[in-house]
């Protein structure tokens, strides 16, 4: 089981040109990050690929059928993970798996390497086809936040391409045939763990509140070692760091991080900036980082409202956005213009129904504690939908930020429990309707349990703060099922 070491003396340093025919490597899981990790190492001419999985579904078999047609070695199924070969130079991971996982576990006491598919990917460019990327990371809004930078790109006329987190793997991207000018990479906490040499042209942390702890459980502090993979983004960065000045922990993450000589460290606030920030002024989003009398000017990029769907915590993300795009030369009109461009996805948000003086709006996509918070900034009475997953997170202080505003909750998933507790100390005079019902349907109850308790003027919130894989087969799933209940419902 433990077997020989077997290194290669170019793979800490592996690039583009590296002698890749030399080396064995597994690819830790076939989902989209693992079978694009495949594709690349064949782009690279690894001379063997192993790729593992324990599920062994009709998706993977397909994908499995492909690879092998190319002398690519796959093997699903149960077991299929539990032993790492013989011979092995690398194993390139997939996001969602822990260090404590055994395949890596043998990894890491037979001293072999391990990547993700990002780090792969940013390999694959050097020394010598390098495309700046622009980095996001955060909590919550690293998907709307990099739509949005990719939306500003793109109306600058750049050629550029979201990727990363936000679904398309980079080395999709890499592969491509288009001539990219500027990738825009969302980066989860995972992938930047196993990810350790990037140098991003700038990067932004958005918020930082607890979230995937479970992941971490193996840590003697879960949070600082989430908190530290976050702060990775920042490693080597060559131009921007981009802060939220609200959440001091970003600003620390750049005062410690080991960058680039000449790289700024740049705020974002909902108030008038102070020089090097971008905030608010009057009805404006303006820049005071990257104008040249910055001391004593700001250069306007839009208008609040040109924020959709207009909520502060979405403010932060376009200013945050901006900035990463201002740091790359975009013009401030391509800002405005990319906000205005940009056609946000469902369930974050989203008005989805109204009747009888209620609205019913729809932020699936509010899966942790802080995203939920989010949501309840932009309202005033709110009857809430929440319950799921909650990962090993606390909604204490939720709760006694925004139990004021609470006219009713209404609590449903495996969690909810945790929920229900978290009002009964902080909120105790909020009715709580708890549903029992362990499948699907127990949305459409919950729907009609908050509208029982919602009056005209009410808006009922489905802001979970918590993931959807107890009951659904997403959050997207979650919020249809919402939103088909909310229509039925406001229509009677």
């Amino acid at each position: 089981m433990g077997g020989e070491p077997v290194t290669l003396d170019w793979i800490a340093s592996a690039d583009r040109l590296s002698p890749w025919r030399e080396a064995t490597v597994v690819v830790a899981g076939l989902g989209t990050s693992g079978y694009a990790a495949a594709d690349g190492l064949m782009a690279l001419g690894a001379g063997r690929i192993v790729v593992l999985d324990e599920a062994d579904t009709p998706a993977n078999r397909d994908k499995a059928e492909l690879l092998r047609a190319l002398d690519v070695e796959v093997t699903l199924g149960a077991g299929a993970t539990g032993t790492l070969p013989e011979g092995v130079h690398l194993v390139v991971t997939s996001p969602g798996w822990r260090p404590t996982a055994p395949l890596l576990v043998q990894a890491a006491e037979r001293g072999v390497p391990v990547w993700g598919e990002v780090e792969l990917a940013w390999r694959m460019m050097q020394p010598d086809r390098v495309v700046p990327w622009l980095g996001i990371t955060g909590t919550n809004g690293k998907t709307t936040t990099t739509n949005m930078l990719e939306s500003m790109l793109l109306a600058a006329g750049l050629k550029a391409a979201a990727v990363g987190n936000v679904g398309r793997p980079i080395i999709e991207a890499i592969l491509d045939e288009v001539d990219y000018d500027v990738f825009a990479v969302e980066l989860s906490s995972f992938q930047l763990h196993w990810s350790d040499t990037l140098a991003l042209h700038s990067a932004a942390v958005l918020n930082l509140q607890a979230d995937h702890l479970e992941w971490y459980a193996h840590e003697d502090d879960p949070y600082a070692a989430y908190a530290a993979d976050k702060a990775k983004i920042y490693e080597r960065v060559t131009h921007s760091c981009v802060y939220n000045v609200a959440d001091p922990a970003t600003e620390k993450m750049v005062e410690e991080a080991d960058v680039t000589e000449g790289a700024r460290a740049i705020g974002f606030r909902l108030e008038v900036p102070a020089p090097s920030m971008l905030g608010v002024v009057d009805d404006l989003l303006v820049d005071r980082a990257f104008v040249e009398q910055r001391r004593d000017s700001a250069m306007p990029l839009a208008e609040l409202s040109d924020v959709r769907p207009f909520a502060p915590h979405n403010v932060e993300n376009a200013l945050a956005a901006a900035a990463l795009a201002r740091s790359f030369g975009v013009p401030p009109q391509a800002v405005a213009q990319g906000l205005r461009d940009l056609e946000i996805g469902d369930h974050r948000i989203q008005t989805v129904a109204e009747g009888g003086g209620v609205r019913w709006v729809d932020d699936s996509k509010a899966t942790n504690p802080h995203a939920a918070a989010s949501s309840m900034r932009a309202f005033d009475s709110i009857v809430w939908i929440a319950g799921g997953q909650a990962k090993g997170t606390s909604f204490d202080h939720l709760v006694t930020t925004y139990g004021p505003k609470l006219k009713g909750a209404v609590l449903l998933g495996v969690d909810r429990a945790v929920i229900a507790g978290a009002l009964a100390r902080h909120a105790p005079d909020v009715p709580v309707i708890v549903i029992d019902n362990g499948e699907t349907g127990a949305m459409a109850e919950a729907v009609a349990a908050a509208a029982g308790l919602a009056s005209p003027g009410d808006t009922v919130l489905l802001a979970p703060g918590c993931a959807s894989r107890d009951m659904w087969t997403g959050y997207d799933a979650r919020g249809r099922d919402f939103t088909e209940a909310a229509r039925a419902r406001a229509q009677d």
